[in-house]
């Protein structure tokens, strides 16, 4: 999961070598953590959140054959 977030998140930002994704588990549930660029947040969050939205969207398609949920968290 963290490495298919860093690869999607690194084609949307200016500065894709700030992308880091942390990975906090749980036995529930698992929070990827997303850090960029202060200039690169606007391109991730998106008008109205919307390319957040797309992408935790993705993450949870993604992710929907493992045995916990995951949810992304921008930082």
């Amino acid at each position: 999961m963290k490495e298919f977030l860093e690869i999607v998140v690194k084609q949307l930002v200016n500065n894709p070598e700030q992308v880091v994704v942390e990975v906090e588990e749980t036995e529930d549930r698992m929070l990827l953590k997303l850090t960029v660029a202060e200039e690169d947040k606007g391109r991730v969050i998106g008008r109205d959140g919307k390319i957040a939205k797309a992408l935790r969207t993705i993450v949870k398609a993604v992710a929907r054959h493992q045995d916990k949920p995951v949810f992304v968290d921008i930082l």
